[in-house]
């Protein structure tokens, strides 16, 4: 044994057994006991059981939240503040139920009272509206909170199929490209209301004044393309999707200004080559959601796609980054209930970027709440 412990590097053997340490004492009763009347340790126990207890309740207060969607609560609110009588009539709740959800709300930020008994948007209820795509992300939680009533049973695989998989019908699908329209359109209409907040945090990271074409690899409706091309009126626009996906991107866009800019194609990046012609070529939120091969894969044919000096953009949260620890954790049991994918941390991105014949790869951080990952690679030479 000791032949062992001494062949550790130094700072190793110190940090496990300072953590061995911890582990002892913040499992001991009596230590924890004396933390938290101690002047000097309370504050640290005090915020340690307020975490301990988040954790606990975290669900109740999505569920806070996702009732707040569903009624449309925010809305109600958002013009003037409100008597508990006039919030539950507007949103149809009986009195008592009205003044629980108001009080719940109130304790998480997203309503405040104001004078006389009124009540009206907090901070976050404000955010909310504001922000459209992150109330249609909450709306579709129903389908992730009912693979979640049992996470064990997630987590071991024992169901075929999920409620989320079915909202995600590519994730599953033999022929994603053989998908009519009526099984891509909710998705489809999420991604375009959630993607313009990621937008502008990637396009804040990163500008595009030097490029003349951009293709948006999995595009969607265009909502990525849509605000790189309103912020550079010089850039010619490409998107590919599956054939559904992109039909529907082509009518939304078809009588904008940027039609006279853009090319649309369809088709599976998993198995079809990706248009020619861009010098720049981004993959917004597209990684995370496969598996190591397939992820391989899509960045060989972005890879083949663009002419030398050319530029891949990848954007999506990333596992192991400081400050958004819970941002890895939700993808893990999202993109497990979705059925393939899994969040990843930079160095795990950079060896497979590297495998797919890119060099000069960057990471930038979002400064914004999603928390986006923005990473720069060019073309091996």
């Amino acid at each position: 044994m000791a032949n062992r412990l001494d062949a550790l590097p130094m700072p190793v053997f110190g940090r496990e057994r300072f953590a061995a340490l911890r582990d002892r004492l913040l499992t001991n009763p009596r230590f924890v006991t004396w933390a938290g009347a101690f002047p000097l340790t309370r504050f640290v126990a005090r915020k340690r059981a307020g975490a301990l207890f988040d954790l606990c309740a975290g669900f109740v207060y999505s569920q806070v939240l996702f009732a707040c969607v569903k009624l449309g609560a925010f809305d109600v609110l958002r013009h003037e503040p409100l008597s508990v009588e006039d919030f539950a009539s507007r949103v149809r709740l009986p009195l008592e139920g009205g003044e629980r959800l108001l009080q719940a709300a109130k304790a998480l930020g997203l309503v405040e009272q104001r004078g006389r008994g009124r009540f009206g948007l907090g901070p976050l209820g404000a955010a909310m509206v504001a922000n459209p795509g992150i109330a249609a992300m909450v709306e579709h939680h129903a389908h992730l909170y009912t693979d979640l009533a049992d996470p064990v049973a997630l987590l071991r695989g024992d169901s075929d199929r999920t409620a989320l998989a079915g909202y995600w019908p590519y994730a599953a699908a033999d022929q994603p490209s053989a998908l009519p329209d009526d099984q891509v359109a909710e998705y489809s209409r999420l991604m375009s209301l959630s993607l313009p907040l990621v937008a502008e945090e990637v396009l804040d990271g990163y500008g595009m004044r030097r490029h003349r074409c951009l293709l948006d690899v999995g595009g969607g409706e265009g909502a990525f393309v849509e605000a790189a091309g309103t912020r550079n009126p010089h850039l010619r626009l490409m998107l590919f999707d599956l054939p559904a996906v992109a039909e529907r991107a082509r009518a939304r866009l078809s009588g904008s200004a940027l039609a006279d800019r853009l090319e649309v194609a369809g088709g599976d990046f998993l198995t079809d080559p990706l248009p020619k012609g861009a010098d720049i070529v981004s993959l917004i939120r597209v990684i995370l959601d496969h598996d190591d091969a397939n992820a391989l894969r899509i960045l060989k044919a972005a890879r083949a796609a663009l002419p030398p000096g050319g530029v891949l953009l990848l954007a999506e949260p990333l596992a192991e980054t400081a400050g958004s620890e819970a941002v890895a954790a939700y993808f893990a049991f999202y993109l497990r209930a979705m059925g393939r994918g899994r969040p990843r941390s930079f160095d795990q991105l950079k060896t497979l970027l590297t495998d797919a014949g890119f060099d000069n790869i960057r990471l930038t951080g979002g400064r914004r709440v999603l928390r986006t990952g923005i990473v720069t690679a060019s073309p091996q030479s």
